[in-house]
């Protein structure tokens, strides 16, 4: 009774969308590109497959101390988050006014899987809205990224953000990352491996649609792009004759019968793959991780291919290591793909990615007394900034950095309603 009645004020203030303790501004960035990027420093780099993992560590050696925060895997796996479609958060919501019909996406396009609203007028089940509860005691923090499973698709969580012990319900702005099923699999939501070992989130392109496009046209054909990667990646080697001998050549791809990126990275073959690639990393993970704690390490400037791409920061190495296994195992993803090989990146240009000024502007977002969610915008790159504003904290959580690899289209969040 005490979940029903709490869902069902989720539903009202879904309803409402009064939004009271949000701030949102946007102007023109200047000063420093990325708060704090002159206190980060780049180590020698980890070399695994077609990765280069750079450690960061805070210039001071100082951090934060013990992390405050519960993580998503962490909370579903315990029960202490919980996570449902919005449509089954109602409770008795009175309906205010017809429901929308223009422009409406109905339940036979499979590709949008927008539902038709309830005869009795109540909103839905949506693509980009799930409602979650934090009954835990800890803050909970959400990655871009992270993926829920279940429900009826599965979603990729839009940007950063923390949800306080005890909050009301929210509305979680999610992506869809499985455009071929408005059907539901499962009543409730998981995370997106059953094992810790095989943990992982959405790779970079997929991550930098989601954060950067804010668009679900935009992340279901990443999604697509990476599926169709991963079959290129998985497929079997094949054998054939060449001059009286067996050679080794190609295999054709094949199709993994889903448009889930979750499923599809928990096929077997791409499992292996990804595994592979990880391999020194994570075959090692323990000692990896000693001698990050050791260092003090709070994240990593990441190169594929040679080419620098990304960055995760953290506010302690505590976090880095309790989100590690997702990290690697997405930038593992990530390595699969093809493209051009570049030169061997240095320590001096994994810094110089970090330190590089940011020109453009800066849109700040947040739930007072809570977090602030910036996003820092240039042409080539683009930053995020999680900063918690919650008690004895007033410290970034989380920093991501990508370089962009497609042009810039500024969209809003698609919410349908």
């Amino acid at each position: 009774m005490k979940n029903l009645v709490r869902f069902a004020l989720a539903a009202a203030l879904l309803v409402l969308s009064a939004g009271f303790s949000w701030e949102i501004g946007v102007r023109a960035a200047g000063g420093p590109a990325e708060p704090g990027s002159q206190d980060y420093r780049v180590l020698a780099p980890i070399e695994s497959g077609n990765l280069l993992l750079f450690p960061v560590v805070k210039s001071n050696g100082k951090t934060p101390g013990a992390s405050p925060f519960l993580t998503l895997d962490e909370g579903i796996k315990s029960g202490e988050v919980e996570v449902t479609e919005a449509g089954r958060a109602r409770g008795l919501v009175r309906p205010r006014g017809p429901a929308p019909t223009n422009g409406a996406i109905f339940h036979d396009d499979r590709y949008r899987g927008e539902p038709v609203p309830d005869e009795d007028g109540f909103r839905a089940d949506q693509v980009n809205t799930l409602v979650l509860v934090n009954h835990s005691s800890k803050p909970l923090l959400l990655l871009a990224g992270e993926i829920v499973t279940g429900g009826k698709q599965d979603r990729v969580i839009a940007k950063d953000r923390i949800v306080p012990a005890g909050a009301d319900p929210i509305d979680l702005g999610v992506f869809c990352i499985e455009p071929g099923r408005w059907t539901a699999s499962s009543s409730t939501f998981g995370v997106a491996a059953k094992a810790s070992s095989h943990s992982f989130m959405v790779q970079p392109t997929v991550r930098e649609r989601a954060m950067v496009g804010k668009d679900q046209q935009q992340v279901w054909n990443s999604v697509s792009g990476a599926i169709s990667q991963m079959e290129v990646a998985a497929a079997p080697p094949a054998t054939g004759l060449s001059g009286g001998g067996p050679v080794a050549r190609s295999g054709y791809p094949r199709s993994f019968g889903t448009t889930s990126y979750a499923k599809a990275m928990e096929d077997s073959s791409v499992s292996a793959k990804v595994d592979e690639e990880a391999a020194p990393v994570m075959k090692a993970r323990d000692a990896v991780l000693a001698q990050l704690r050791e260092e003090h390490a709070v994240g990593v400037v990441v190169a594929v291919h040679g080419e620098i791409v990304w960055a995760d920061l953290f506010a302690d190495t505590d976090l880095l290591s309790r989100y590690w296994t997702k990290l690697v195992r997405s930038y593992a993803a990530e390595s699969l793909t093809s493209g051009e090989t570049h030169t061997t990146p240095t320590v001096v240009d994994a810094q110089h990615f970090l330190d590089a000024p940011t020109g453009g502007t800066e849109t700040s977002e947040g739930n007072v007394g809570v977090y602030r969610y910036l996003e820092l915008r240039s042409d080539g790159a683009e930053t995020f900034v999680l900063q918690s504003l919650l008690p004895a904290t007033g410290y970034d959580v989380h920093i991501s950095k990508m370089k962009l690899k497609v042009p810039v289209h500024h969209n809003k969040p698609q919410i349908y309603r």
